[in-house]
Order: structure tokens, then C-alpha cells, then sequence
């Protein structure tokens, strides 16, 4: 089926998507099929690095973002600064191996929402963050 850009748009909007910035791909594809598995209506997009991700918000519009610290260029807490600059609404879940106090005092400064240990055992919590942004937009993604 061929949709205009303006008709994608559009169907969109009632879609719950989800902005993926990771740069380790073997992490980023387990957290994607993760996510599929338990979400079947949500749009995973994916960015390695912040140039990448600042592109693909001028075209989507995520309810979600899942932000690595440690990215090639610009790190994740600056972008998240940025994004939440623009969007102060858009949630907001640092993803990262880095546990350091210094991390999570800085992210939530910049913004962010959630601060997620990568590897703990922490897909249940994620599960009741995407369940309740998923209530509050109204969006269904499972």
C-alpha cells in the first residue's frame, strides 16, 4: 500500500513509538525485540548516536526515549538536556551500565525521567513505566 508522507503522519500519531539511542547494536536489537515481544503495537525507532537521534525527532515524534550515556560524539545526558529543552513532556529513561551517583543526579538535572541500570533486573519496572505512559497518551501497545 502506498501512503503519502501526510497519511503515515497521521496514523502515527495514534501509535505509541519508541526511540531507541544506543550505540552497542547487539544491546539495541535485544532491548528492540524485547520490547516487540511484550509491546506488539508499538514503533521502535533506533539511533546509535545523538546526530542520528536529533534527525530521526525532526521527523517522529516518540513518547519514549531510551537513552544511552555513553554514545560516539555527543553523550546522553546532553541530548537529553536538549530534547527535554524542546519537549519538557516527552518521557525520558536513561539506559546505561554506568551506576554512578554522578550520573543519576546529573540526568535528572537534565531531565530525564527514569535512570535504568542496564543488566539489573529491571525489565518489570521498565514494563510499568511503558504501561503507564502508554495510559497517559492514551496510545495502546499491547
Amino acid at each position: 500500500m502506498n501512503h503519502s508522507k501526510s497519511t503515515v503522519a497521521s496514523e502515527n500519531r495514534y501509535q505509541f513509538v519508541t526511540l531507541l539511542v544506543e550505540d552497542n547494536v547487539a544491546f539495541r536489537q535485544f532491548v528492540r525485540e524485547s520490547l516487540n515481544d511484550h509491546f506488539p503495537l508499538m514503533q521502535v525507532e533506533e539511533a546509535g548516536e545523538g546526530v542520528e537521534a536529533m534527525g530521526k525527532l525532526k521527523s517522529i515524534r516518540p513518547d519514549l526515549i531510551f537513552m544511552d550515556i555513553r554514545l560516539p560524539g555527543e553523550n546522553g545526558l546532553d541530548l537529553t538536556r536538549k530534547i527535554k529543552s524542546r519537549d519538557p513532556d516527552l518521557k525520558i529513561i536513561i539506559l546505561t551500565s554506568y551506576d554512578f551517583p554522578e550520573y543519576r543526579e546529573t540526568a535528572k538535572r537534565c531531565g530525564a525521567d527514569h535512570f535504568i541500570i542496564k543488566g539489573s533486573s529491571s525489565w518489570d519496572e521498565i514494563i510499568t513505566i511503558i504501561k503507564s505512559i502508554s495510559s497517559e497518551t492514551g496510545k495502546p501497545v499491547a
